[in-house]
């Protein structure tokens, strides 16, 4: 069952007529784009740290910036992460507090990340930036905003998913991208491409210069819970699929899967039909912390949360990346 997903043309190439219908409003948005990119943003006084996407959708960048904050407090930093805060109702320069803000207040990628690290929201990165620095952080970790020229960033790593890649290659509305990618790749320190690279991404010419490196996601412990069990998986994801295909890779088997738009806020009766359905195959719910964070509390203990971490082929990349970070003059 799936409520609403991304154009399909969006991840193919070969389909020329809705692009080329869409090319005026694509040469429109490349170009606000491109006026934004050329803004000077204003300088902290500790290093920061961005992780963006090229693409609209889910490419795992919060999974990334999970994996870099632990590694930065490993190394005895004081990380603090900024966030938009998709969909909050709070004002730049809010703290996030997991014990009383709730997702429809900061987001749920925000009170997700703040169970790990101060997490500060706002559509304002300077403001919440010079917040978060107040408070005492040492470093700062964009969790998004490549293409917000406010904060000036110290390295930024563009997130690219390896099954979609760029996609059809053009720009919003025509396509999946947020700007022009030679422009996002002149702009980056490096790429972090998720998965197996099954569009070529890597040997693009658009590549060339550009500091490539490898990364994977899989599932966390908790799948070993649904080991010999039928369960009905649903998220609300950029992409569902990644999720679910991730069950699959661990060896579960959804009996059914149920796709919400990203950032769904479940309604009663959204709960109530997952009920029905899990209940009418014997299966349990299983869904992503993502998704748990935006489920009441009483819901919430009927399902079984399935996160994802990230796993680093090369254990010295991601190291490689944060002393670059931390030892870039500021």
């Amino acid at each position: 069952m799936t409520l609403w997903k991304a154009p399909a043309f969006w991840n193919m190439p070969q389909a020329k007529l809705l692009p080329a219908l869409l090319s005026p409003l694509e040469a429109l948005v490349a170009w606000g784009a491109a006026r934004r990119a050329e803004g000077v943003g204003w300088k902290a006084p500790v290093p920061v740290l961005c992780c963006g996407n090229i693409t609209v959708g889910g490419t795992g960048k919060t999974t990334v910036v999970m994996d870099l904050v632990a590694r930065l407090q490993a190394r005895g930093k004081t990380p603090h992460v900024l966030s938009r805060g998709y969909g909050g109702r709070q004002t730049s320069g809010q703290r996030v507090d997991p014990q009383h803000h709730t997702a429809r207040d900061v987001g749920d990628e925000p009170l997700l990340l703040a169970t790990n690290c101060p997490v500060w929201v706002g559509s304002d990165r300077v403001a919440t930036a010079r917040a978060a620095i107040a408070a005492g952080a040492d470093c700062l970790v964009m969790d998004d905003g490549f293409q917000n020229p406010g904060l000036e960033k110290t390295l930024s790593l563009l997130v690219v998913d390896g099954v979609t890649g760029l996609g059809n290659g053009h720009v919003l509305p025509a396509g999946p991208l947020r700007e022009r990618p030679e422009q996002a790749l002149e702009r980056a320190s490096a790429v972090l491409l998720i998965g197996k690279d099954q569009t070529g991404f890597a040997a693009s010419p658009l590549m060339a210069g550009t500091p490539l490196y490898q990364g994977d996601l899989r599932q966390t412990s908790e799948v070993r819970q649904l080991e010999g069990k039928a369960c009905v998986a649903f998220a609300g994801l950029g992409r569902p699929e990644k999720f679910f295909s991730g069950l699959r890779a661990a060896g579960i088997v959804p009996v059914q899967t149920i796709s919400y738009p990203d950032h769904y806020y479940y309604r009663k009766r959204d709960m109530r039909h997952l009920l029905t359905v899990a209940r009418s195959m014997g299966a349990c719910l299983v869904t992503t912390p993502k998704d748990a964070v935006r489920l009441p509390a009483v819901f919430r203990q009927q399902v079984v949360e399935v996160g994802v971490e990230l796993v680093w082929p090369d254990p010295a990349a991601p190291e490689k990346l944060l002393d670059l970070l931390l030892e870039t003059p500021l």
